[in-house]
């Protein structure tokens, strides 16, 4: 009988790019960064420039007024998608969170089962928010007073290094539940998860470019994120004092809304807190009409 020849494959490797405009896309500059400490699971990231920002903002304004203007319960089904595509790869969150992030498999699996069932709580909210901010004012005249929460636009974020899938989903998901548009700045600790978190949304009929998400170094992207001149909030987790409060500065230059959490805070991520419609509420505008009564 011949011998049969062995054959010597390699592992086909992941390839973690930028998510801009529904797409993944290599950083403009050409420069990774490589995580993972030179191990066996070691991987080369794309590591984001001021031009991956500047088109990540233009495609988000370009999707604000498909995502605003879809009916909240179309946006309910898009993020209930959403938590189904994340069950769905919940092993392989389970995987990258205990090899990135270097925790056991029981914290991994908490991580991973409290950002899925976050997404589907606010996904519940869609229909439900605008009923519990607006509100009926009373007036002296023959006038209806109507006041009704709509979206900003685009809220910049910047996610905590950890835990890093909850942290971005908890800052990510809810100012899309009233239809804002999103650019966020993932961790650093932990990149890959929040590009397995892209994928998802990749496939959850999100309208291209209504959610954008960034790797790379936050003290190079930030600041450029918080000057940007079209975006018209800020949201921020775990930066220290002086850098957070020069992005505080470079964001009111516009007048960006800006919502600045410091290391530790919330200071339980499982906690009710932490789940709250209020940070709904933190990115909207509140519009007030009058009608004359009768008419």
């Amino acid at each position: 009988m011949p011998k049969t020849r062995e054959t010597l494959r390699l592992d086909v490797r992941k390839t973690y790019k930028l998510y801009v405009n529904g797409a993944f896309v290599r950083s403009e500059s050409g420069r990774s960064d490589v995580v993972g400490g030179g191990t066996d699971d070691s991987a080369n990231v794309a590591r984001a420039s001021r031009k991956d920002l500047r088109d990540a903002a233009v495609a988000a304004r370009a999707a604000f007024a498909r995502w605003s203007g879809m009916t909240p319960i179309n946006r309910g089904l898009v993020l209930y998608r959403l938590a189904e595509m994340m069950d769905a790869r919940r092993a392989e969150f389970v995987e990258r969170l205990r090899l990135g992030m270097k925790a056991d498999e029981a914290l991994a699996l908490r991580e991973t089962t409290a950002a899925i069932d976050r997404t589907l709580w606010y996904a519940g909210w869609c229909d439900k928010y605008a009923a519990v901010l607006s509100s009926r004012n009373p007036v002296a005249g023959p006038y209806y007073n109507y006041s009704t929460p709509e979206p900003m636009g685009i809220v910049g974020v910047v996610a905590p290094d950890e835990p890093s899938l909850l942290g971005l989903v908890s800052a990510l998901v809810p100012p899309l539940v009233s239809g804002n548009t999103v650019v966020a700045i993932a961790s650093e600790l932990d990149p890959r998860t929040a590009i397995i978190f892209a994928e998802c949304l990749a496939t959850c009929d999100l309208p291209a470019g209504a959610a954008n998400v960034l790797t790379g170094r936050r003290i190079e992207i930030a600041p450029h994120l918080a000057r940007h001149m079209d975006v018209n909030a800020l949201l921020t987790y775990g930066l220290d004092a002086p850098f957070a409060a020069e992005l505080e500065r470079l964001a009111a230059d516009n007048l960006k809304r800006t919502r600045m959490r410091g290391a530790g805070s919330p200071p339980e991520w499982f906690a009710a807190e932490a789940q709250d419609l209020e940070h709904v509420a933190a990115f909207v505008e509140t519009k007030t009409i009058w009608h004359p009564a009768g008419i």
